[in-house]
């Protein structure tokens, strides 16, 4: 066949290809389907042909291109091993093509990997597989006795669907001398017999003749089949009917509504009576045609009973007679041709389509591939196909009816994760008709997205003396990517702190952003500090994005305010100012300077007089610190003046410093100097009513306890025992002694000890108070070593008279253990003793002596 790659004939029963193979290698290029011949009702899994190598593959690009056909309905497959195309089912060639003289199937062949498809057509040949056939199994003549010798009966012709040498080739009949078979060719080469008169007939000789009459068609070996003719003789009538024409064609549109009239046949005979009424019939017509289409026997109306579709038959052929009531009759043909109309919309068939496609994939790359179908003819089954405008894709035509979709421009899945591509498909018929579908593709995610920090900057403030561990800051990156290429995690990769210290100062969560005090913050040895965080995905390979952080320590007050001037001498005594005597008002005495580590409001500093000898006499500017003379030094005014400054600071709550000025009223050195040797500062009142208030504690503490005492030694003093005075023998000094009860109680002086003294003889122990201190200062002094013996002297007199009154008091130094050494003073009394000759003391750790 022309225009065909290869083509198969039919030797026998077995296909072959009729070209060279070298040729289907160039087919694809050229667009050319690959043909193949085959007779129909092969077996099933009969070789068509090599498909693989007409095709120019391989037999292991078989199996790896998953080599495989599609069709409507898959009468083949392909062998996966040797690329073979097999018959997969039952091929009728008149049930596929019905009564079309050609019967050829299309076929796609599909390829993968690169993604293919090439176009093949099977050719169905026919074959003897259908017996002629009459519609009826008895058909009954009437002629008339006065049919001339030479006058042909038409026969109804017998059917056979198959075609060309296989349909009916011949008629035969039984033997007779009345009649011989005639076989008349139509102009479409189809075969109808009919009777010839070869002698006259007589009704009253014979009345009726029975013939068997056989058709056969070309097969080999031939089939045949038979119907009885029963002719009945009869009067005579000797005109038949005659159509106006031999030939109805008529073309109607398929769009005919169904009852509608198609057309009308019309016959006349000029006989008169019942000779002359004529009846009209179909005969030699398909049952299908017949479904379709009615015929009135009185009118000759030919009606379409269902609607025409001009894709399922585009032509009717029927054979209509015309009887008079004579019993002649004659035939006409009625060819009816359907006209096409628009009336099927374009479909459009996914044939393959990808499921992921890749968001950096370049133009060109092919997702779908579709085929389009319209069984109209010519225009009306053109077809053009669209897609949405704006979509990064585009439709290329690849062969007949197919198409390619591709990509035809960057494709980005944080934008558009799918596409729902929708395919219109539109025929070029008037008017046009169209229909669409809709593909949803899904873009596969790629890492080419760095993540991106939600502020280009970040600055955070932190007060000082944070708790460790405390969250300061947090960052935040986004990814549109999905799954690991979306995964973010942090870290610091650079900062200006030394790096060795960088993790005791700050961390961050790898997972959260959250980053982390690791310490706490002094303002005063680090304001600033500033970080480079970077964001990075788990892509492959991974994307990074990098911040600065800046950390501003906010200043706590947790300094005091340190005072610069004055400054302390360094025995701790306070420098001292020196004033003119003749200073006016206002005068600059001097300047108290105070810092303060603090920033801010922290370190504002104020300056108040805590303390004054005369609050009248100097001023204190309140930020400056300026002391200045508020007023001209008066007569009664002293020349030492004491000024106790307080230095305080402006934070929430204030801290504070004290600073001690003295100020000599002078005009020179050598005048002041007397002044700050002898002359004494002025009384403190404040400082000479805690005084009091220590002199009136001291003095009921001690009244207390000598009325405690004085109720002890009048209990003792009445009491019979004699071991309690007897604790001490004369002329001893014992640091300890069994038996004696030592009664400790706390005294008024730092140092204090408990006196026991006693005596061979009476002895009168009393405490009295003196009414004034002794004018000179005496030493008393007990030496010996521990537990001896020991007189007690004051200076070089000894006490003889009873009735003296001494005060003494008593501070101990332990520079010698071996001597007591004893200085009277004005805090504690002594009263007066009464003895003989001398008297011994027994000295205690801890005693006191009252």
């Amino acid at each position: 066949m022309g225009g065909s790659c290869a083509q198969r004939q039919r030797p026998g029963r077995r296909p072959q290809v009729l070209f060279t193979l070298l040729l289907p290698l160039f087919c694809p290029a050229l667009g050319q389907p690959v043909r193949y011949s085959i007779p129909e009702e092969l077996d099933r899994g009969s070789v068509v042909g090599n498909l693989a190598k007409d095709l120019g593959l391989g037999v292991l690009e078989v199996s790896a291109r998953k080599l495989r056909v599609s069709a409507e309905k898959l009468h083949f497959s392909v062998d996966s091993e040797s690329g073979d195309l097999l018959v997969k089912d039952r091929i009728d060639r008149e049930q596929i093509c019905k009564g079309r003289r050609r019967c050829e199937l299309e076929l796609e062949a599909v390829l993968e990997n690169p993604l293919n498809i090439f176009h093949v057509v099977v050719e169905i040949e026919d074959i003897n597989d259908h017996a002629p056939q009459f519609e009826k199994r008895e058909t009954r003549l009437e002629i008339l006795e006065s049919v001339s010798v030479g006058t042909r009966i038409p026969l109804e012709p017998a059917t056979d669907p198959d075609i060309n040498s296989n349909s009916i080739k011949d008629y035969q009949i039984s033997s007779t001398p009345y009649f011989s078979l005639m076989v008349r060719v139509n102009p479409d080469g189809s075969k109808t017999p009919e009777l010839s008169l070869e002698k006259l007939l007589d009704r009253e000789e014979k009345r009726s003749h029975r013939l068997i009459l056989t058709a056969l068609d070309g097969g080999d070996p031939p089939r045949s089949a038979t119907t009885q003719i029963e002719i009945s003789v009869k009067d005579i009538n000797d005109n038949s009917p005659v159509f106006s024409k031999e030939e109805y064609r008529i073309s109607v549109s398929e769009n005919l509504s169904p009852g509608s009239p198609v057309l009308q046949v019309t016959a006349t005979d000029e006989d008169e009576g019942v000779n002359a009424e004529i009846s009209y019939y179909f005969r030699s017509t398909a049952q299908s045609t017949r479904h379709v289409f009615s015929l009135d026997e009185k009118t000759g109306t030919v009606r379409n009973n269902q609607p025409l579709d001009f894709e399922e038959v585009e032509s009717y052929t029927m054979e209509v007679e015309a009887k008079d009531g004579g019993g002649l009759s004659t035939q006409c043909k009625i060819i009816i041709e359907v006209q096409d109309e628009n009336d099927n919309s374009p479909e459009i068939l996914i044939t393959s389509l990808s499921e992921r496609i890749l968001e950096n994939s370049p133009p060109g790359v092919v997702v779908a591939i579709f085929k389009t179908r319209d069984p109209d003819f010519g225009g009306n089954g053109e077809v053009r196909c669209d897609i949405s405008k704006g979509l990064p894709f585009k439709i290329h035509a690849s062969s007949s009816n197919y198409y390619k979709l591709v990509t035809d421009g960057a494709i980005d899945r944080e934008q558009n994760p799918q596409y729902n591509v929708t395919i219109t498909a539109t025929d070029r018929g008037k008017p046009p008709l169209s229909s669409s579908t809709t593909v949803t593709l899904h873009i596969t995610d790629v890492n080419d997205n760095a993540p991106a920090f939600q502020k280009s900057s970040y600055i955070v403030h932190v007060s000082e003396n944070n708790p460790p561990g405390a969250s300061i800051a947090q960052v935040s990156a986004s990814d549109p990517d999905l799954g690991s290429n979306g995964h973010i995690s942090y870290s610091i990769i650079a900062s200006d702190l030394e790096p060795q210290s960088l993790w005791s100062y700050v961390t961050v969560n790898a997972q959260s952003g959250v980053v982390f005090a690791q310490r706490a913050f002094d303002h005063e040895q680090l304001r600033s500090f500033q970080l480079t965080l970077q964001a990075r995905d788990q892509g492959s390979p991974p994307l990074s994005a990098n911040v600065s952080l800046r950390v501003l320590v906010g200043d706590c007050n947790d300094n005091a305010p340190r005072v610069l001037y004055p400054a302390l001498e360094p025995d701790g005594s306070a420098l001292f100012d020196m004033v003119p005597r003749a200073a006016e008002p206002g005068y600059l005495v001097t300047k108290v300077v105070a810092v303060d580590a603090d920033s801010g409001h922290n370190a504002w500093l104020s300056y108040h007089v805590l303390q004054a000898s005369d609050p009248g006499l100097f001023s204190l500017g309140l930020r400056t610190g300026e002391v200045r003379t508020a007023r001209a030094l008066g007569d009664k005014d002293a020349a030492r003046q004491r000024l106790l400054v307080g230095v305080r600071d402006g934070g929430q709550p204030p801290l504070s410093a004290t600073a001690t000025l003295l100020l000599v009223f002078a005009d020179s050195l050598q005048e002041a100097l007397p002044d700050l040797s002898d002359r004494p500062l002025p009384p403190d009142p404040q400082a000479e009513l805690q005084f009091y208030l220590v002199v009136a504690l001291a003095l009921i503490s001690v009244l207390f306890l000598l009325a405690v005492i004085l109720a002890i030694a009048l209990r003792l003093r009445h009491s019979s025992s004699s071991s309690v005075w007897g604790c001490f023998q004369p002329g001893f000094c014992s640091k300890t002694r069994p038996g004696v009860s030592l009664n400790y109680s706390e005294g008024t002086l730092p140092y204090s000890y408990n006196l026991c003294i006693g005596q061979t003889g009476k002895t009168e122990l009393n405490f009295l108070k003196c009414s004034a201190p002794l004018p000179s200062a005496e030493d008393i002094v007990c030496s010996g070593s521990p537990g001896a013996s020991i007189p007690l002297h004051i200076g070089d007199d000894l006490i003889t008279h009873p009735e003296t009154l001494i005060s003494v008091s008593f501070v101990l130094f332990f520079n010698n253990p071996s001597f007591l050494y004893i200085r009277h003073s004005n805090f504690v009394f002594l009263s007066r003793f009464i003895f003989e000759n001398r008297f011994n003391c027994l000295l205690n750790d801890e005693m006191t002596f009252r």
